[in-house]
């Protein structure tokens, strides 16, 4: 849907460079078949990705766990294989939700399962939730010990059939967070804008990518990841505040550096 989506490891590296020197902080990857730019889930794609960037910047590497699009036996080994990269961060959805016309199926098992490990490898979960219940879940992950405070949510608003992104919305999902637990959020296609400004007001952090929106502005698509982090960084700006550099990130959500 969008020419500019990056495919190989390559690619993906040097957007990600890109980005950090935009003012990311953090950089959300998932991997791409080189050749049909079909989702893929190969270690060594991950691999390759990693050693890319750790060559040229110190943004924050967050690896994908979603598996959305994996089908088959062993379903969570496949889903925990990038957090034996030990990078600094791996997303965590803990919640099953039906995304437009498919289920994204998150069993309470799983969630167990993955916060378990990635605390055995040093790896912080990035907690996605899509819907309010699913904050409850991380409340109880967090309870059981199993994730590291400061705990790291993400407000996915947006998604068809999730949560809807609005402000009211918004709101509501920040009065059920965890009190010492750190926020960002995402708005999906023509809500980003209006979620990540909602967000840095009320003291979040904020996140944007092809990911969640192709588009520059109405009927413009973005031509980079780096062109949406631009953007951000100047509302944040605007907005008089300043986006945290990579090791500022790592002392706010309690990484090691």
């Amino acid at each position: 849907m969008n020419p500019a989506v990056p495919y190989t490891p390559a690619e993906i590296a040097q957007d990600v460079v890109e980005c950090c020197g935009a003012g990311a902080a953090i950089a959300h990857i998932h991997v791409r078949d080189p050749e049909t730019g079909r989702p893929d889930f190969r270690i060594d794609l991950f691999r390759e990705v990693m050693d890319r960037i750790r060559g040229e910047c110190d943004i924050i590497i967050n690896l994908t766990t979603s598996g959305l699009f994996l089908s088959g036996p062993n379903l969570t080994e496949k889903r925990l294989q990038p957090v034996t990269l030990r990078p600094e961060i791996c997303s965590l959805d803990v919640g099953s939700v039906n995304f437009a016309d498919r289920v994204f199926v998150n069993p309470p098992e799983w969630g167990r399962t993955a916060a378990k490990r990635m605390q055995e490898h040093g790896v912080k979960p990035e907690i996605e939730v899509f819907d309010v219940g699913h904050i409850g879940q991380a409340r109880s992950l967090i309870e059981q010990g199993l994730v590291d405070e400061p705990a790291l949510l993400q407000l996915c608003m947006g998604v068809k059939w999730g949560i809807p992104a609005t402000a009211e919305n918004l709101l509501f999902m920040q009065s059920k967070l965890p009190a010492d637990a750190h926020w960002s959020v995402l708005g999906v296609g023509r809500a980003q804008l209006p979620m990540i400004a909602l967000g840095v007001l009320l003291g979040g952090s904020i996140r944007v990518g092809f990911e969640d929106n192709l588009y520059l502005r109405q009927g413009v698509l973005a031509g980079s990841n780096a062109q949406l982090v631009e953007m951000a960084a100047d509302l944040v700006r605007t907005l008089e505040r300043e986006p945290a550099t990579p090791n500022e990130a790592r002392q706010i959500l309690g990484i090691a550096q």
